[in-house]
């Protein structure tokens, strides 16, 4: 009982996020909060999505999220796409990273992101799944969201095909990456994949795996990618539970147990503690993509740590990036993993720090306790002395897997709605995904 009731507080309270904060003349959703931003496009998916777990747990009505959800897809459909530098939210039915929380006009000179855009996709295709009752604005949800999927063109993200490439801009076109290797952008080849307009060949699938890292750390075997959201992002949206492509049968196990691998050893590490910072332990720990201190080489116990504000944190054989900063996302993100390791963070770390960490919208974005000195320099966030560095700020792609994978832990409600939805089983089959609820799907 205990657990359940912390479960309602972190996951209302985090969802109470994107309802409040969310601009509701067109849903756009801040990038960060309470500092001023842009808004962030996979926040608002991630949003979208929140919004039936709103109506599921009680906290909105249905009608109240059919209207936000329309207001939302009918301005993505609406808002001008085309080449040009400035004045845009998109091109070729693809968006902006950042984009202005009022206008939506591309923010300086962002890219055109399909990883960002994937995850957008994501909170569409779900409200296209879950929004079916026979009224005209459910039906509407219906047609703007599949308009806004069919009308995103990978071809034209493929100068090194059949990858697809991270970003295009105005400026300079593409980048020099393509997605290849496994992290983030799972969700990212499945919907490409399952374009009934403009799919990718079938063979991008195995030449994204190709490069996997298949290695042991910290006692467990598993394709490595460092950071924990490269490990729960696209599992937001997709049950990989029992279904498998060539690379994972050819290993015994699926995506999903790779993910319970990760958040494992990652613990195991925090334990371990190589590098000796304060507070890690067995129900404190998660390295991810946060807010940070200070870019900058400290002393701290007479040691040399090398700082940094936002990045991408991790740990795996593959590479170890930790300054003592950890993610409350990280560890709560992964309850579908290991939901008693994830609950016991949780309920820890609100323990331990309790208001200087879990405020308005539940836990803040980031702490390092082993920074309990005030006299510290910081760049962004707080020393509470004795006791670490708290930032200010709640981040958008952090607090929607919170309210996501607690959902998922605890009805399957996201996965169970997009089981349905014809996009992602045309694209997990093409990709090579067998067995399972794939199997027993409908034909798309």
């Amino acid at each position: 009982m205990a657990d359940a009731a912390l479960l309602d507080t972190v996951q209302r309270r985090t969802f109470d996020f994107f309802w409040e904060t969310t601009n509701p003349a067109n849903g756009l959703v801040p990038d960060r909060w309470p500092t001023p931003s842009f808004s962030s496009i996979a926040a608002v998916g991630f949003g979208l999505t929140a919004y039936g777990v709103g109506v599921e747990r009680g906290w909105i009505t249905r009608d109240q999220a059919v209207q936000r959800v329309l207001t939302t897809l009918r301005f993505f459909w609406t808002a001008p796409q085309g080449p040009a530098a400035a004045g845009t939210i998109g091109h070729k039915g693809f968006f902006y990273h950042f984009v202005d929380m009022q206008t939506g006009a591309r923010f300086r000179d962002v890219e055109l992101s399909t990883v960002d855009t994937s995850l957008l996709l994501g909170g569409v295709l779900f409200c296209q799944s879950y929004f079916t009752r026979d009224t005209p604005d459910e039906r509407a949800i219906r047609a703007y969201a599949d308009s806004l999927y069919r009308r995103v063109d990978w071809s034209f993200v493929q100068p090194n095909k059949p990858l697809v490439n991270h970003r295009w801009k105005p400026e300079d076109g593409y980048s020099r990456n393509d997605w290849r290797g496994y992290d983030e952008s799972m969700i990212l080849y499945v919907l490409a994949l399952g374009s009934p307009t403009y799919p990718i060949d079938a063979a991008a699938w195995n030449a994204f795996h190709a490069t996997d890292r298949w290695l042991t750390f910290e006692g467990q075997e598993h394709v490595n990618f460092a950071p924990l959201f490269g490990h729960q992002f696209s599992h937001v949206w997709i049950d990989f539970r029992g279904i498998r492509d060539d690379y994972m049968r050819a290993r015994g196990i699926d995506w999903f147990e790779n993910s319970r691998r990760a958040v494992v050893s990652q613990r195991a590490y925090a334990i371990r503690n190589p590098r000796g910072f304060r507070d890690y332990s067995a129900n404190v720990w998660g390295l991810t993509a946060v807010d940070g201190p200070v870019n900058d080489s400290l002393t701290i116990d007479g040691k040399g740590i090398r700082f940094w504000t936002y990045s991408a944190r991790g740990a795996a054989a593959t590479e170890i990036r930790d300054d003592g900063t950890i993610g409350p996302t990280a560890a709560v993100s992964s309850m579908p993993f290991a939901p008693d390791l994830a609950i016991a963070a949780m309920r820890t770390m609100r323990q331990t720090y309790g208001d200087h960490l879990f405020q308005k919208y539940g836990f803040l974005d980031a702490f390092n306790p082993t920074l309990r000195d005030p006299a510290t320099r910081v760049q962004a966030g707080k020393i509470v002395p004795g006791v670490g560095w708290f930032d200010d700020d709640y981040l958008g792609i952090d607090q929607g897997p919170i309210v996501l994978m607690i959902e998922n832990y605890r009805s399957d409600l996201v996965w169970r709605v997009m089981r349905s939805n014809p996009h992602i089983v045309r694209g997990l089959r093409r990709a090579g995904f067998r067995g399972g609820w794939i199997d027993q799907a409908p034909p798309a």
